[in-house]
């Protein structure tokens, strides 16, 4: 067997078995035999892999006798092809949310473009100019169908991501990404242009009253076996899947109101025609009893599109008998109801029925109304801040900025309607003991916050703070407000910031100092900022040496010109920096929270920089939950925003290369192949090193073990490393004259200097990745060593180069070093993979570790025996010591009898010979302690080739038995010794 049909059965053996993937060509060969493969409960390949594959396989160009490239050619061939991806669609009864989640737009594009032509389209007339109605049922169905597409097409195309879809691999892999992008650019602003005209076909087919038909397989199969004798009956009205008028109906409006929606934003009176549609969409579905065949409708989309149009049309539905929580808000807002606002705001605290985002977009909105003017909403403004904060922390969250700026200077009035607020906000029936807590550590932070004693003992009297605080916390607060009544400088002269508050008199700068150092409250931190503030003017953030930013954050931070707000940025950055160094992810979250929540209102650049450290934060939090072993895979949000950050263009940010090697690894470990190796843009892959060695992993783990010609990016990332461990070389002229070769280690070739691929390295933690990457250095340890006698050994080594065109470049050591560093990195992830450790085993024996590799050759014979109780897989132990060349598959006895003949061993090698079962050994031992004058050692070997079960006579039954046994033993005591 050949190492690399060796390769394909070690890991096809490992897999469940499943029965072999239909090929495409087997559907040509039996028309017959689509039916039956798409009648399957899962069957592989999937309906939308198989279109891509049959368009794929009849839109390949061919190449003429003068080796030019030319269009795909009009055989029987190809029209079958494109015949079968009819079919298919067909199956799937022509549903565009199936077929638009699992084809590209080019894909599509071209299916539904074939469909245009076997359906008699009439070629070179605008849909816009056919009469829908005198057109043959399957004829008309078809210019629906691509019309809905088009227009649905231009919608999806308007949100901010979405993702790439496996497509036909007709180019280069490399260029790939970059040639589907433009071409569906291409065709995005070909649909843009039509759209008018594809509004217009949709619109008018609301006026067709009678029933619809559609392809099916056997409209497909008619035209396919005679296109003139079929085309009477595909004409007919009984032809293919009928379609209800109001089903079609249906689906129309619903894809019309979603493109009047979207033109909204530039034409606010696209909106009253969307909610039209909406409107009828839902009457239209309700008269739909039975499963519909063909109207495919996402109804919480559709709600919330309808809910989204009645408040930006400021129109009410009398056929609606209750209003969902979100219309409620909008009509509230809408008709200037701001004190059921209010109400609506304390009541859902109880309820939560509102997200919070959404109740501080409310807030949000009527702050900007008054800071155009409408001073009238000013107190509204307070009041939702209060109802907000109050939920913030019923739900343990960072109270936002405005509260703070709130509690400043509050009134009598304001403390008053905050505590009406918490007592409303508990449900004394159904409140958990968690939020009760919650809300006695909220008011217990309003009571020391509080500098006004008066309003403090208002909070402190309050027969809430009364009910849920223990004795003991109202004991020691009363005794603080006591002190602070008496301490408190009633004339301390008031600053005109908003940041700033009288000092208390008791407590000196160096006290409040060492409490900022101390603290990560995120509340606490940004009180005792002010209260420094207002004692001293000076650069705060210095206070801690330890306070560490990156180098290129900190010339913006310095630029923000409020002392204070310059100070609190600074130190919620490093703390939170810190948090995530040592692991503390949730004091980390909240640092990073409050200091995003501050510098949104002032600075995109520094929202933008807190957005992508709070990504690492998420990212880094996964992984380190991951290595405890939580399997859990991210959430969707987390993978989108990593490939966010990947793909981010914003000029001006200042990035850490951290932040973007950690996406990277991150992709890896958690296997989003198909992101690095098909949706990544081409110009990403270019100038990131880390995207690109990403990209090169994720491709070659993909094609494992793969037949020779697909192992073009093995070959690819085996050139990138190699460059990485290369050096560049100078001549010099010594004094004497004579030309010296100088190798300038620092200067890297690669993409990356060794260190930092090193360090790249040891963020990956999927095995598959850190195998390849073994079985890659392995390899060349083995080219630059040139020692065939004692090579390392890894798996997949059948995928790389077997020698260097520029052997003299590459640094020798470096790969070394590397090769260990890595093996024993991946080992401290397991210490249980067999492959690793005979990798690690065979390293220590070409060094001369002979104690150590012995030491990894056992345990790698523990793991794959279950501590040797079952036998150890014949390929696991090489030619070491004489009693381990008997695990051979053919034993092997040159290296056995050459190990023997050693006097000066140290293997205590008489005490073993009761556990050798090979009666060539033995007798070969009695020969050479005959020889040597050796009595006592020819006695004991004597005595263990005697040994009844060793007889060559025996039963092959009872000779198998017995080597097992000595296998057993031998292994066990062996173990005993060296772990």
């Amino acid at each position: 067997m050949s190492a690399e049909a060796a390769d394909r059965e070690a890991v096809s053996g490992s897999r469940p078995n499943t029965p072999p993937q239909t090929s495409w060509f087997e559907f040509i060969l039996d028309p017959s035999l689509i039916e039956q493969h798409l009648e399957k409960a899962n069957p592989d390949p999937s309906a939308v892999h198989l279109v891509i594959q049959f368009l794929e396989q009849a839109s390949k160009p061919s190449v003429n006798e003068q080796n030019q490239v030319q269009p795909p050619v009009d055989n029987r061939r190809n029209r079958t092809l494109k015949l079968l991806a009819l079919k298919v669609a067909a199956h799937l009864r022509w549903d565009l949310d199936v077929l638009e989640k699992g084809l590209t737009t080019p894909v599509l594009n071209m299916l539904l473009n074939e469909l245009l032509c076997v359906s008699r389209v009439p070629p070179g007339v605008k849909h816009v100019d056919l009469d829908l109605p005198t057109l043959p049922p399957t004829t008309a169905m078809a210019v629906l169908i691509y019309n809905r597409w088009a227009i649905r097409t231009i919608v999806l195309s308007s949100f901010p991501e979405k993702q790439a879809k496996p497509g036909p691999h007709q180019l280069n892999m490399m260029n790939l990404v970059q040639q589907e992008k433009e071409l569906t650019d291409n065709i995005l602003s070909v649909l843009k242009e039509q759209a008018t005209d594809s509004i217009m076909v949709l619109e008018g087919a609301l006026n067709i009253k009678k029933d619809f038909y559609v392809h099916t397989l056997r409209t497909l199969d008619l035209l396919a076996a005679d296109p003139s004798a079929a085309n009477g009956e595909t004409e007919s009205s009984t032809a293919g899947l009928r379609i209800s008028a109001d089903e079609l109906h249906c689906q129309v409006r619903y894809d019309l109101g979603g493109i009047y929606f979207q033109q909204g934003c530039s034409d606010p009176s696209a909106y009253v025609k969307a909610q039209e549609h909406f409107r009828k969409t839902r009457e239209l579905l309700a008269k739909l009893n039975s499963e519909p065949l063909h109207c495919h409708l996402d109804e919480k989309r559709l709600a919330g599109y309808w809910t989204a149009c009645r408040a930006l049309t400021g129109s009410s539905d009398p056929s609606d008998s209750q209003l969902t929580p979100y219309g409620l808000i909008n009509n509230l807002i809408r008709t200037h109801n701001y004190q059921a606002l209010i109400e609506a705001f304390i009541k859902d605290n109880v309820t939560r029925t509102l997200p919070n985002s959404f109740r501080h977009s409310v807030q949000l909105e009527l702050s900007h109304r008054v800071q155009q003017g409408d001073k009238a909403l000013e107190e509204v403004c307070h009041k939702l801040c209060i109802c907000n904060a109050v939920r913030d922390a019923l739900e343990g969250q960072v109270l936002s900025m405005r509260f703070q700026q709130l509690l400043l200077r509050p009134s009598k009035r304001t403390i008053a309607f905050l505590l009406e607020v918490c007592l409303r906000s508990l449900d004394k029936e159904h409140t958990s003991e968690a939020s009760r807590r919650k809300m006695a550590l909220f008011l217990k932070s309003l009571c020391e916050r509080l500098e006004e004693v008066p309003l403090a003992y208002m909070v402190s009297s309050h027969k809430l703070f009364m009910e849920l605080l223990q004795d003991e916390e109202k004991k020691t607060l009363l005794d603080q407000m006591r002190k602070r009544s008496a301490t408190v400088n009633l004339s301390a002269k008031p600053l005109p910031s908003f940041y700033d508050i009288p000092a208390s008199a008791s407590v000196n700068v160096g006290q409040l100092e060492q409490q900022l150092i101390l603290s990560l409250d995120t509340r606490q931190i940004r009180q005792i900022l002010i209260e420094l503030h207002g004692m001293a003017e000076r650069a705060f953030w210095r206070v801690n040496s330890k306070w560490e930013v990156p180098a290129n954050y900190i010339n913006v931070i310095l630029a923000i010109k409020d002392n204070l707000t310059r100070d609190l940025v600074y130190i919620l950055m490093a703390k939170g920096l810190h948090c995530v160094t040592i692991k503390d992810f949730a004091h980390g979250r909240q640092l990073f929270s409050a200091c995003l929540e501050l510098v949104t209102e002032f600075s995109p650049k520094l929202r933008q920089v807190m957005l992508n450290e709070t990504l690492l934060l998420e990212v880094r939090a996964h992984e380190a939950a991951a290595a405890e072993g939580n399997a859990e895979r991210p959430p969707p949000d987390l993978v989108s925003r990593v490939r966010g950050y990947l793909e981010m263009r914003i000029h001006d940010i200042p990035l850490r290369q951290v932040v973007g090697e950690e996406c990277v690894a991150f992709m890896l470990n958690w296997r989003e192949n198909d992101y690095l190796t098909l949706q990544a843009p081409q110009s990403l892959v270019n100038n990131n090193p880390y995207i690109k060695l990403g990209q090169l992993l994720a491709s070659t783990c993909k094609e494992l073990p793969g037949p020779k010609e697909s192992r073009r990016t093995a070959k690819e990332l085996w050139d990138t490393v190699v460059q990485i461990c290369s050096v560049s070389s100078q001549h010099k002229r010594a004094s004497d004259g004579r030309v010296s070769l100088i190798k300038q280690r620092e200067a890297s070739l690669g993409v990356l200097p060794r260190s930092k691929f090193i360090t790249f390295v040891k963020k990956l933690r999927e095995p598959l990745v850190l195998t390849t990457l073994i079985s890659l250095f392995v390899r060349l340890h083995s080219i630059v060593r040139d020692d065939i006698v004692n090579e390392v050994t890894a798996e997949h080594l059948s995928i790389w180069p077997t020698s260097l065109s520029n052997m003299q470049s590459v640094d020798v050591e470096a790969v070394v070093v590397t090769m260990k560093e890595l093996v024993t990195y991946a080992l401290s992830l397991n210490p249980n993979n067999q492959s690793w450790l005979i990798t690690q085993a065979d390293i220590y024996f070409v060094t001369n570790q002979y104690s150590a590799a012995m030491h990894h050759y056992l345990q790698a014979g523990t793991v794959c025996s279950d501590y040797f109780t079952k036998p150890v897989p014949p390929d696991v132990y090489t030619d070491q010591v004489a009693v381990l060349c008997q695990f051979l598959r053919e034993v092997d006895y040159m290296t056995a009898f050459k190990a023997l003949q050693e006097q000066n061993s140290h293997d205590a090698m008489d005490s073993f010979y009761d556990y050798i079962w090979d009666v060539t050994i033995l007798e070969y031992l009695t020969h050479i302690h005959h020889k040597r004058g050796e009595i006592e050692k020819r006695q004991v070997a004597i005595k263990a080739i005697g040994q009844t079960e060793l007889n060559s006579s025996n039963p092959e039954e009872v000779l198998q038995l017995a080597a097992q046994k000595r296998k057993k033993k031998f292994l066990q005591a062996m173990a005993k010794l060296y772990f």
